[in-house]
């Protein structure tokens, strides 16, 4: 049985909550990456994604330099464990339509790692193409309710 350990990739750069929307992008540039895990006192808080900048702060008119990260991240984080085997994670990641998931460390609760869609199809190929398609199938549009003033 191959594991999240076998897949992940172990170099994972992180930003606080207090940082900038910009700051975030910019290491999003330079790190090649879409999505970069939100820790404060090196607890997950969230992760902030190239699509939470686009939709949450761009589209609402937000100013990149002036928005903290923890004001448009994501929030409801899933995360799994380095012994998890790497199918029950791809499962979890069609279900909920996702694309990347923290590593956290069993006894420390620290973040160890991530593990991408990329990673599975490039080390485990088995599986993919299912949760690939469960991931692409549209959802309905994240919409505010009528006269709601919260951010998306």
């Amino acid at each position: 049985m191959q594991t999240i350990r076998d897949v992940m990739t172990s170099d994972v750069q992180s930003i606080t909550p207090t940082e900038t929307v910009q700051r975030a992008a910019q290491m999003m540039d330079d790190l090649n990456v879409g999505a970069i895990p939100v820790l404060d006192g090196g607890k997950l808080v969230g992760m902030i994604t190239d699509r939470d900048i686009t939709v949450r702060a761009t589209a609402a008119g937000l100013a990149p330099g002036e928005t903290a990260v923890g004001d448009v991240m994501s929030t409801d984080v899933r995360t799994c464990t380095a012994r998890q085997a790497v199918d029950e994670v791809l499962d979890q990641m069609g279900d909920v339509q996702i694309r990347r998931v923290p590593v956290i460390d069993e006894q420390s609760g620290q973040v160890i790692g991530i593990v991408s869609l990329g990673d599975m199809a490039a080390k485990h190929s088995a599986g993919i193409d299912h949760t690939l398609e469960n991931i692409s199938t549209p959802a309905a549009p994240d919409r505010p309710s009528e006269g709601s003033s919260a951010p998306h």
